[in-house]
């Protein structure tokens, strides 16, 4: 019963961010293609990784990451931005075109908060919230990723 819920959760997520996505492609609005589109979105995640550590999370060669940065960076959705304490090293940042992009799922997502709010008592929310932040800390431990907003407004 929970493992059925949790899936069509999800995959109304999934679902309505590929409808907003197929609207887009209508329009010519995007040029991304779909493992460009997870590379970003890792990328963004992961928070400015380096070449390297993009690399070793998703598991390739650097070699191959390069490539694909390469790619990101003439679509415009990345940039590399250099260190400013090792000269050396750059880091990955994406654009606010990668963000127009991200506007489609997050948005949706702010969506059902609202109205999560709008339904469920205070207590239900904070329930809902602490199992959500359980989940998130101690469920998935194979996605090892910091702190997404959370740590940020906290």
């Amino acid at each position: 019963m929970l493992e059925e819920a949790l899936t069509e959760v999800y995959t109304k997520f999934k679902v309505h961010f590929y409808q907003e996505m197929f609207k887009k492609l209508h329009s010519r609005e995007t040029s991304l293609t779909i493992v460009e589109l997870f590379c970003v979105e890792i990328i963004y995640v992961l928070r400015n990784p380096t070449v390297k550590e993009f690399a070793e999370f998703i598991g390739i060669s650097s070699p191959n990451a390069a490539y694909k940065i390469a790619c990101l960076i003439d679509k415009g959705y990345i940039e590399k931005v250099q260190s400013e304490k090792d000269r050396r090293e750059f880091h990955l940042h994406v654009t606010d075109k990668y963000l127009e992009y991200l506007n489609l799922s997050e948005g949706y997502v702010k969506t059902v908060a609202e109205r999560a709010e709008e339904r469920f008592t205070e207590e239900r929310i904070e329930t809902l919230n602490d199992i959500l932040n359980d989940m998130s800390d101690f469920l998935m431990k194979e996605v090892d990723i910091p702190k997404y907003r959370r740590s940020e407004e906290e």
